[in-house]
C-alpha cells in the first residue's frame, strides 16, 4: 500500500468491511512506518505568514491546532466513517462527548426532541436534564411502538433521538421506518450505534442522518481508553458540528485515537465471536432464569425485526430475576470468573446490576418507565470460551439457589 493509499476514498470504498478496518484511513509519513504514527503535539508551525493565514481562512489544507485536525486523529475518523458508510466523521473525547456534540450542534431554544424512553443512563439525563436548560423541550416515548413517534412530532421537532439495540433493555427499533418519518417531517434522526457497531448495523442504510458512538465499548474492545465519534454527511459534520466542536473542544486525544485504531483492525473478528458466545450464553441462560432479554433468542419481542436489521445479535444481553435487587447482587457476589464492572464491549466477560450502576441517576421512577427493574443484570460476553462463561453463570445461580 503506499503512503497515501489509505486516504484514498476511490480506492478504500471498494474495499470489505475487514480490509477497511485495518487499513482504512492510514495515511504514513516519509518514514514509512507500518503501524499508525502517533502525533502527540498540540500546535503546528508554518514556513511562512501567508500560509497560517490561507489555512486558518480555509483556503489551504493543512494542521492548524490539534483541537481541529490531528493526523491521528484524522487517520481515526477516515476509518471511521469508511466502515460507517458515511461521508465524514469527527472523533470525541468520549461515548457520552459524541451524544452531547451531537444534540447540542443542532439544538437550539424553542426547538423540541423526540427520544426514546429506554436508552443509556445518561443519554436519558441529556434529554430530561440538560436540553431543558437551554429551553429545548423534550418527549420520552416506547420507542418499539412506531405510531408513538408520529404523534409525539410537534412542528418545532427538530431531533429524533434513539438506540436500538438499547441499553440494557435490548428494545431493537424499526430505524427505517422511523428515519422515513423523520425524513417526510424534515427531522434529523440521530442514533446510538455503539451496541451493534457498523459491523453488525449500518443505520445510514435504513436512512439514518447521523450516528453517534462511545468508541471506548466494541471500536477499542479491549476496555483501554475513553472514545467518542459522530458520523454523518460532509454539509452535517463540517457545516453544523464541526463549529460547536471547535469551540468548546470535546475533542479526543492522540493517544487514545491510536489505540481505537489498534481495536478496529480485529473488531470484524471479535464481534462475531463475542456475538456467537454471547447466543451460546443467552440460550443456558433461558433455561435457567425468568427472562432473557438478546436480539437473536427466538423469544425477544422484536426477534425478526433485529434479524432483518442486524448481522448478528451483538454482545450484550439482559436477564430478569425473581428477587429484586438482593438476588441480583447475590448473583454477582457469587462470580468467579466474569467481573463485576459497567462496562461493555470489552473482550473480557462483565456484568453489572444497571439500577443501581449505569442508571442509578436517572431515579427509580425514571428507570421504571424505562423497564429498568432491581432485578435486572446486564451481560457483556467476552472472548472467553463461552463454556467457561456459562459454568462461572452455573455456579453462581446455584449458590443463590436458582
Amino acid at each position: 500500500m503506499k503512503r497515501t493509499t489509505g486516504q484514498d476514498r476511490s480506492i478504500t470504498r471498494q474495499w470489505r468491511p475487514a480490509t477497511q478496518a485495518v487499513r482504512g484511513g492510514t495515511w504514513r509519513s516519509e518514514m514509512g512506518e507500518t503501524s499508525e504514527a502517533l502525533f502527540l503535539t498540540s500546535g503546528y508551525t508554518y514556513d511562512d505568514a501567508a500560509t497560517v493565514a490561507a489555512r486558518f481562512a480555509g483556503e489551504e489544507e493543512g494542521m492548524t491546532y490539534s483541537r481541529l485536525q490531528n493526523p491521528t486523529v484524522q487517520m481515526l475518523e477516515e476509518r471511521i466513517a469508511l466502515l460507517e458508510g458515511a461521508e465524514a466523521c469527527r472523533a470525541q473525547a468520549s461515548g457520552m462527548a459524541a451524544m452531547t456534540t451531537a444534540l447540542l450542534c443542532q439544538l437550539s431554544a424553542g426547538d423540541h426532541i423526540v427520544a426514546a424512553k429506554a436508552a443509556f443512563g445518561s443519554c436519558r439525563w441529556l434529554v430530561d436534564n440538560l436540553l431543558p436548560r437551554f429551553g429545548v423541550s423534550g418527549t420520552t416515548i416506547h420507542a418499539c411502538d412506531n405510531a408513538a413517534w408520529e404523534a409525539a412530532i410537534r412542528p418545532n421537532t427538530k431531533v429524533f433521538f434513539f438506540e436500538s439495540p438499547a441499553n440494557p433493555t435490548m428494545d431493537v427499533v424499526d430505524i427505517e421506518f422511523i428515519c422515513t418519518l423523520a425524513r417526510k417531517h424534515g427531522i434529523v434522526t440521530v442514533i446510538d450505534n455503539a451496541f451493534a457497531t457498523s459491523a453488525l448495523q449500518k443505520p445510514l442504510e435504513f436512512g439514518a442522518d447521523v450516528v453517534a458512538y462511545s468508541a471506548t465499548k466494541m471500536m477499542d474492545g479491549q476496555g483501554r481508553v475513553l472514545a467518542g465519534a459522530v458520523c454523518g454527511t460532509t454539509e452535517f459534520i463540517d457545516g453544523v458540528l464541526l463549529p460547536f466542536q471547535r469551540n468548546t473542544g470535546p475533542n479526543i486525544a492522540p493517544f487514545n485515537a491510536w489505540v481505537v485504531l489498534k481495536g478496529l483492525e480485529t473488531l470484524d473478528l471479535r464481534i462475531f465471536r463475542q456475538s456467537e458466545n454471547a447466543l451460546k450464553v443467552a440460550e443456558f441462560l433461558e433455561r435457567r432464569v425468568p427472562r432473557v432479554l438478546y436480539p437473536f433468542l427466538p423469544s425477544h419481542p422484536q426477534h425478526a425485526l433485529a434479524k432483518k436489521q442486524m448481522k448478528a445479535g451483538g454482545s450484550i444481553l439482559s436477564i430478569e430475576l425473581d428477587g429484586g435487587r438482593a438476588e441480583a447482587h447475590g448473583l454477582l457476589d457469587a462470580l468467579d470468573l466474569i467481573d463485576i464492572s459497567n462496562n461493555i464491549g470489552d473482550s473480557r466477560s462483565l456484568m453489572c446490576h444497571p439500577a443501581s450502576s449505569t442508571h442509578h441517576g436517572v431515579g427509580a421512577e425514571t428507570r421504571a418507565e424505562m423497564g429498568v427493574g432491581e432485578n435486572m443484570l446486564r451481560l457483556n460476553v467476552g472472548l472467553e470460551d463461552p463454556q467457561d462463561v456459562i459454568d462461572d453463570l452455573d455456579q453462581a445461580l446455584r449458590k443463590i439457589g436458582l
